[in-house]
């Protein structure tokens, strides 16, 4: 009775207090990576697919809002911005790889990026979807700041492209590993390139687990795709929807 007392006592403390979105990330998310390690890091136990499905039955369970968790869960999100700097830091170590690809790595990146989301517009206009939808699902493919931003400067849904873009970047960390076996493709700087354009951040840390180097490609990819989808954007989805007839 009174180890259940003092639980209770932890728990009113904790849903009075930010701290109660932060732990709750933190928990879901060593919970999801533990499932991960025990699959033996399997891509089909996706740690942020797993940390995600069990912070919305916390929610749900709880009665908590979204906007009372993410009070205290913003943090982990701040971190976002740092995280991503970070990834420089492997990208210098294969710099003079880089060098050399220079070419490639451009073709593939203007090739990548206008198909993610020219791709993305028409399937939504396709299945029906309105032009606000298209709006929103066309820049999927960038992390998830610069796709928000963009979608709201075309008079998208941000909060449904942040959906969006997270489910591209698990869809893509679950499925590369196959796609890339059934296509023979076995360049861990084409994989990583490839995984950072189509997948972003979720898909390059799915590339670091793979080695350094394919995470490097991942990253500079990431960076780079985030960077050509805030100019491309704005300007090629409206041209898209305008050929469609939306």
């Amino acid at each position: 009775m009174f180890e259940l007392a003092e639980l209770r006592s932890f728990w009113v403390y904790l849903s009075a207090s930010p701290l109660l979105g932060l732990t709750l990330t933190l928990c879901a998310y060593a919970v999801a990576q533990a499932i991960y390690a025990r699959c033996r890091f399997s891509p089909l136990a996706n740690p942020v697919a797993i940390a995600i499905a069990l912070v919305c039955a916390a929610l749900w369970l709880s009665g908590m809002s979204y906007e009372r968790y993410f009070a205290g869960a913003q943090f982990v999100h701040f971190l976002l911005g740092p995280a991503t700097v970070a990834l420089a830091v492997p990208l210098v170590r294969q710099l003079p790889r880089l060098r050399r690809a220079f070419l490639p790595v451009t073709l593939a990146l203007v090739c990548g990026s206008v198909t993610a989301i020219v791709s993305a517009v028409c399937i939504v206009v396709a299945l029906g979807g309105t032009a606000e939808l298209a709006r929103s699902a066309g820049p999927k493919s960038a992390t998830t700041p610069i796709a928000m931003a963009v979608s709201e400067r075309l008079a998208g849904l941000p909060s449904l492209t942040a959906v969006l873009v997270i489910g591209t970047g698990i869809f893509g960390a679950v499925t590369a590993r196959f796609l890339f076996g059934w296509m023979k493709i076995h360049s861990h700087e084409v994989r990583g390139f490839a995984l950072g354009v189509a997948s972003h951040g979720i898909g390059t840390a799915r590339a670091f687990q793979v080695s350094a180097e394919m995470g490097a490609f991942a990253g500079l990819g990431m960076g780079l795709n985030g960077v050509l989808t805030a100019l491309l954007a704005p300007g090629l989805i409206p041209l898209v929807l305008r050929w469609l007839g939306m």
